[in-house]
């Protein structure tokens, strides 16, 4: 079975990350196209197509940390869940957080999924492996347009 490649819009402000993201995505060889903002506010101009994003394509998918500038992750995810045009948008929660509070909040705000950001390479690839079998085999997401 063949699936279509949809986008995925990364919100992450760390560098490190960043860059661990992409090349665990290269590594698993990922047919998905990754577009990266660095604050909430980026994110929400990314997904209303306003100013330099207004050729870009919607997502499929978005990638959220929770500790960002401008405005949170969670503050960028209760946005996207009380704009009707982007609530069925799947909305995954990738963070070092680990506490409860943030875990309970995220999918209180409708959140599709919480996944801890693994501290080493290796297991972050392991991760970046399922996660990719999950949405790309498994799971469906909508086409969405602006």
């Amino acid at each position: 079975m063949t699936m279509r490649p949809f986008d995925i819009l990364i919100a992450e402000d760390n560098e490190d990350d960043i860059l661990l993201i992409r090349e665990a995505f290269e590594t698993v060889n990922m047919a998905n196209r990754v577009a990266v903002v660095r604050d909430g506010e980026e994110a929400l101009a990314y997904l209303r197509g306003e100013g330099p994003f207004s050729q870009c394509p919607f997502p499929g998918l978005v990638l959220l940390d929770i500790n960002m500038p401008k405005k949170t992750g969670l503050e960028v995810l209760a946005e996207i869940k009380s704009d009707p045009r982007f609530r069925p948008l799947p909305v995954v929660m990738l963070t070092v957080s680990e506490r409860e509070e943030d875990i309970v909040r995220s999918y209180e705000q409708g959140a599709c999924s919480y996944i801890r950001k693994p501290v080493t390479f290796s297991r972050f690839l392991s991760v970046v492996k399922e996660f990719e079998l999950y949405w790309t085999l498994v799971s469906r997401v909508p086409t969405l347009k602006r």
